[in-house]
């Protein structure tokens, strides 16, 4: 079995009931193993998610398109009767228990990974929802950490959805969304938008989400792909999202749009039609800012017209609006870099690739495409050659499923 197919292979061997089951045995296992007894601990699971089209709009105020995957991170908790907070990660086994406490929910370097369910603790506390005790938590991703899947806003969907369950607390699963991104934006520095834990929280089965950044007004939209798949290949490049160029794109995005605001009425650049910004785009006094809010723009429109396509059944231009996508976010946004420009170039020269583009923030991470259920294993084959003999280092490859959003297990 190749590298990778262990997510989710192009053959399933096993319903995702049947994974779920198994995976809950081993998370409560270890959760007794590790917190000496699992008296008391419920098993919860919030999926990652992939973005079809619609990359770098969220916090311009334009159209996302994702969908949740069966894939995600399971966490298993029980209530102390303490102000004790234990996190215990078999992604990051080596690292051990890593404690801490409610009195101190304050991010630090030392605190690894726990800063994310860690934020979302301080979230809630910041909206007058405060843990009146501590937890235990174990979690367990089998979403590629680094790859653009939203491991980090899994997480803090998941916590979320612990907390609530827990503690009784009146939060909607759109709430929790938004504390999750309030979370990241503020506890852990990343100026994200709210697409990644949107589409966490909203998940629905087969579908992704059609989602107006700008109101939050949403649609679900089914996808249905006859006689093909949605194979996510990860680059194994990894990237941290808070030290990569993410901010900066986002910085140079708000001062286009503060120069456009001087000659046309807006609040978004997801306002604007391609025509609007080609007559006003003058305004912009610098070429790499004009490039960077063309991308904004035009990547909105691809999503409205990609979502119409699809729901015309024409997934034939859905795939050729996720191609231009890609070739967007290389030459105008400059996300991409060599590892995903590769991936998507070689997945191209594939007969039975409908369409392929990065998903994510880039800089690493992920590609999607829709590839024709004969052309699997070609594609994974070929893509797979080519890139390790350009880039140096083996892609993982998941033929992937659209799932719900979080839930007990």
């Amino acid at each position: 079995m190749k590298k990778g197919l262990s997510v989710e292979t192009a053959k399933p061997i096993f319903t995702n009931i049947e994974k779920e089951r198994a995976m809950k045995d081993v998370v409560l296992k270890k959760f007794a193993e590790v917190f000496g007894d699992g008296e008391g601990a419920k098993v919860f699971f919030a999926p990652g998610r992939v973005n079809m089209i619609g990359e770098h709009t969220d916090y311009n105020g334009g159209h996302v398109f994702p969908a949740a995957l069966t894939i995600g991170t399971y966490g298993v908790a029980r209530k102390r009767s303490d102000n004790k907070l234990r996190f215990y990660s078999m992604n990051f086994d080596k690292l051990g228990i890593i404690e801490s406490s409610l009195t101190d929910l304050l991010p630090c370097k030392e605190a690894g990974w726990t800063n994310y369910p860690k934020g979302v603790m301080w979230a809630f506390a910041e909206r007058g929802m405060k843990m009146d005790s501590g937890i235990d938590l174990l979690l367990n991703g089998n979403i590629p950490n680094g790859s653009g899947l939203s491991s980090s806003a899994s997480v803090e969907v998941l916590t979320g959805f612990i907390l609530r369950d827990f503690f009784g607390f009146d939060v909607t699963n759109q709430d929790l969304a938004l504390i999750g991104q309030f979370s990241e934006n503020n506890f852990n520095g990343v100026n994200c938008g709210i697409m990644d834990q949107f589409a966490i929280a909203m998940g629905k089965k087969d579908h992704a989400i059609f989602l107006d950044t700008a109101d939050l007004s949403y649609t679900y939209a089914p996808i249905k792909l006859e006689n093909a798949k949605i194979v996510i290949t990860s680059s194994n490049k990894k990237r941290g999202l808070g030290d990569s160029k993410y901010n900066e794109r986002r910085s140079e995005c708000e001062t286009a749009l503060t120069e456009l605001q001087k000659v046309i009425d807006i609040k978004a650049l997801g306002e604007l039609t391609e025509e609007q910004f080609e007559a006003n785009k003058s305004a912009i006094k610098d070429e790499v800012r004009m490039r960077r809010a063309k991308h904004a723009v035009y990547e909105n429109q691809r999503t409205i017209k990609a979502v119409e396509a699809l729901q015309a059944n024409d997934v034939a231009l859905f795939g050729q609006l996720m191609n231009a996508s890609h070739v967007s976010l290389r030459d105008d946004y400059e996300v991409t870099g060599i590892e995903l420009d590769t991936l998507v170039e070689e997945a191209w020269k594939i007969e039975g690739v409908i369409g392929s583009r990065m998903t994510g923030a880039g800089f690493g991470g992920c590609t999607v495409s829709i590839v024709k259920d004969e052309a699997i294993d070609s594609f994974i084959e070929k893509v797979g050659e080519a890139y390790k003999k350009k880039i140096g280092y083996g892609a993982d490859f998941y033929v992937v499923e659209l799932g719900d959003g979080p839930r007990v297990l």
